[in-house]
């Protein structure tokens, strides 16, 4: 589709006359690329669960790192697809970022066919599917200068809401293609369970051939497809992309600066991660800032011609107190959504799976014995997910007609409470021979929690459009969205540690204490009388 030289949708007359259908066209095509950015990046949560079903020679604090990995590529590449739309273009952007999504696919694929294939095989592609993280930054960005401020939520809600199906469409759509050969004798051959397994309609027994290739592959019948609707189908804007040159300088500036952060992202993992992946030398904590700070380095040094001249001129969103409120309030809602998706299904199997009995000798309590009652994590493992995507898009609407933060307020006093019940379930299944009895209780709360942050998503996403300008508001949604997809890494690592420590019900309790700072936070400064922006 042409370039679109003239474009200002708040103009009533325009919007009715030229914009509405533009916008909607580019939207119905981004919310498709989105899924499947989202289903490629979260794929590993269950990759995981089966590679321990199918016998991988991997421990189980290895496969965390899978998902962990992919979770703060993702995260990372999201910093510099904040600024895509500005220096690319929003058509060459979506199209080449979903394109990308081929390599992680393809090569997932082939590495799963075989089990003596190395770990770090393993760990590059799951550093690889972070592409499909990343997009989420630059499809925000670009949707939201399609759209007047009157409709942000309802269409940021719809992008986001709809497009995070991607983590439900994986969940359910994983299980279900590695059951059957699809791919012929391209797809390779299939392995045997030696774990029973599971899909949504119930168990998977032992010795099962299983295709878990097709994980990978299957991805591919609908990226070459989509990869050229949205080329032509999609729009610049080019009041919001000026000089953005031609389609090829477009993509040289987008795999360029995609490339700077896979190598901030890759230096800090070896960093932070334990041998003999890495070195070991940092914690979390340490390790997290120190990428985003060395992306935004590296971004701001490295980047040429016009170029850097158009960062440097978004980096004003840093000035911005605004800019920092609402990244801490989308970590709460976001942040909560993707870490939880990431960790669910290997907190489901290591909880639920074992029976955690004391040592009949020593009197320490272990967590080895296989508990013949367990849950599947690929049977339940889906469904927060699909309600918290499910409920994003209202969320958004209703944040359109009372105001964002104070539906953010209400959102935040329900995920203390629901954070802190999870941590006692937990705590209960644990220390129990039978967890299994625990585990309705501990899905319902954390429905309760996915629902909360998907309606906190589509608020936020509200009062980010109300605050700023529309050439700010894109950076932002992308700066808010990177920093809270590191709870894709955070939440892992956290539940996955405590897990191994004996106490994976300290990782709610400290969530819950987050989410109580968040609460104070929203009301200090959208909320409280005298505030400088009331309930945008």
């Amino acid at each position: 589709m042409p370039d679109i030289k003239e474009w200002d949708v708040e103009d009533q007359k325009f919007w009715e006359s030229t914009g509405k259908k533009i916008a909607n066209r580019n939207l119905w095509i981004s919310i498709p690329s989105l899924l499947l950015g989202f289903a490629i990046w979260l794929m590993w949560g269950i990759i995981t669960v089966q590679m321990l079903n199918l016998g991988f020679p991997f421990k189980p604090d290895e496969l965390f790192t899978l998902t962990a990995i992919a979770g703060l590529a993702g995260a990372t590449l999201r910093i510099p697809a904040s600024f895509f739309i500005r220096i690319a273009g929003g058509r060459n952007t979506i199209f080449l970022t979903t394109a990308l999504l081929m390599i992680p696919a393809i090569g997932t694929g082939l590495a799963l066919q075989d089990k003596s294939t190395p770990l770090w095989i393993f760990q590059l592609m799951a550093l690889l599917s972070g592409i499909g993280g990343g997009n989420f930054a630059c499809s925000m960005s670009n949707i939201s200068t399609f759209f007047p401020k009157r409709l942000q939520g309802t269409a940021l809600g719809l992008n986001a809401g709809l497009g995070n199906f991607g983590v439900t469409t994986m969940q359910i759509l994983i299980p279900l293609v590695m059951t059957a050969g699809i791919f012929g004798t391209l797809g390779g051959e299939p392995m045997t369970l030696i774990k029973d397994s599971g899909w949504i309609l119930g168990k998977i027994a032992a010795g099962t051939p299983t295709f878990i290739q097709n994980a990978g592959f299957v991805w591919l019948l609908a990226l070459v497809p989509l990869a050229f609707l949205s080329f032509f189908g999609m729009n610049n804007l080019v009041p919001i992309s000026p000089n953005i040159g031609s389609t090829v300088s477009a993509f040289v500036k987008i795999l360029w600066l995609y490339g700077l952060a896979f190598l901030t992202a890759g230096v800090g993992l070896y960093l932070y991660l334990p041998a003999p992946t890495g070195l070991g030398l940092l914690n979390m904590w340490v390790a997290l800032p120190l990428i985003m700070v060395g992306t935004l380095f590296v971004m701001k040094l490295a980047a040429f011609g016009e170029m850097k001249a158009n960062i440097a001129k978004q980096f004003a969103i840093f000035g911005n107190k605004h800019t920092w409120s609402m990244t801490v309030l989308y970590v709460l809602t976001f942040g909560s959504f993707i870490g939880f998706s990431m960790a669910l299904p290997l907190a489901i199997t290591v909880i639920f799976g074992f029976q955690h009995v004391p040592d009949p000798v020593t009197g320490v309590m272990t967590h080895t014995l296989k508990n013949p009652n367990a849950p599947s994590a690929l049977t339940y493992a889906w469904i927060g997910p699909f309600v918290g995507a499910l409920i994003r898009p209202l969320g958004g609407w209703i944040a359109d007609k009372v105001g964002g933060s104070i539906v953010t307020q209400l959102i935040s006093v329900v995920m203390v409470v629901a954070s802190a019940a999870a941590g006692y379930v937990m705590f209960l299944a644990y220390s129990s021979a039978t967890p299994e009895q625990y585990f309705t209780t501990f899905l319902l709360i954390f429905v309760v929690l996915f629902a909360a942050s998907g309606i906190g998503n589509g608020s936020t996403f509200r009062t980010v459009g109300v605050i700023f300008d529309r050439v700010q508001a894109g950076p932002v949604l992308g700066w808010t969205s990177a920093v809270a997809a590191y709870g894709s890494f955070i939440a892992p690592v956290v539940i996955g540690g405590q897990i191994k420590a004996g106490s994976p019900a300290n990782a709610m309790y400290g969530f819950a204490i987050f989410y109580a700072l968040c609460l104070i936070l929203n009301w200090w400064f959208y909320l409280r009388p005298g505030s400088e922006i009331k309930n945008p």
